[in-house]
């Protein structure tokens, strides 16, 4: 019965990385290429999230342009116009946090049944056997297709051998694990916390 609950508990936080949405297009489900034998290379700059709560502080993320160079491009590109700015991580369980809906920004009234993307083109899978251990940042998808990464993101808090080569890995974080799990530790009904946790800003800067 143990066993069930966990293999249970590890599906749905697989299926919580993506939501009911297609954006427009084709709906491109084959199989992606699977890069292999790469090792992640940090980029030159990092991603800073801050947190508007202090309680939630900072979390720095390297960025892996070798591995994901769209998915890289695409968040960076989104960062500098402020995209994040007033987003909240809405979906946190015991394995990931998530943010990167647009529904979620001030003002904005989420639809239940769909999840706001950026606006602009989906983006193809790029996915690696880089493993999905503790602090690696992900690419969540709008849908069931597999090339229809978006906007939103989630950070890792353990180890999962099933989002391997089935996610787009496209960073890690590097400062700020324990910020990550006191947003995960956060109260919440079911998946989405009971109050707020909202991202000030995202912004891109050297690597000191």
């Amino acid at each position: 019965m143990r066993k069930l609950a966990l293999l249970l508990a590890a599906a749905v936080a697989l299926g919580g990385l993506s939501c009911d949405k297609t954006k427009g297009g084709k709906n491109s489900n084959a199989k992606p290429e699977i890069k292999t034998g790469v090792a992640p290379v940090a980029d030159p700059d990092i991603a800073v999230i801050e947190m508007e709560s202090p309680a939630y502080g900072t979390i720095k993320m390297e960025l892996y342009s070798n591995i994901a160079p769209k998915m890289v491009e695409r968040f960076k590109e989104l960062a500098k116009e402020g995209y994040y700015e007033g987003i909240i991580f809405h979906r946190v369980n015991d394995t990931v946090i998530q943010a990167g809906n647009a529904d979620t920004k001030p003002g904005r009234n989420a639809n239940p049944a769909k999840e706001g993307d950026s606006g602009k083109p989906n983006v193809p899978a790029e996915f690696s056997d880089v493993p999905y251990d503790t602090g690696i940042v992900g690419a969540a998808r709008l849908g069931n297709d597999v090339n229809s990464q978006n906007a939103q993101f989630f950070i890792m808090l353990k180890r999962e051998a099933q989002f391997d080569k089935g996610y787009t890995v496209f960073g890690k974080v590097i400062d700020g694990m324990n910020n990550v799990r006191t947003i995960a530790g956060a109260p919440r009904q079911g998946e989405r916390p009971t109050e707020p946790i909202r991202i000030k800003k995202v912004t891109i800067v050297p690597r000191s």
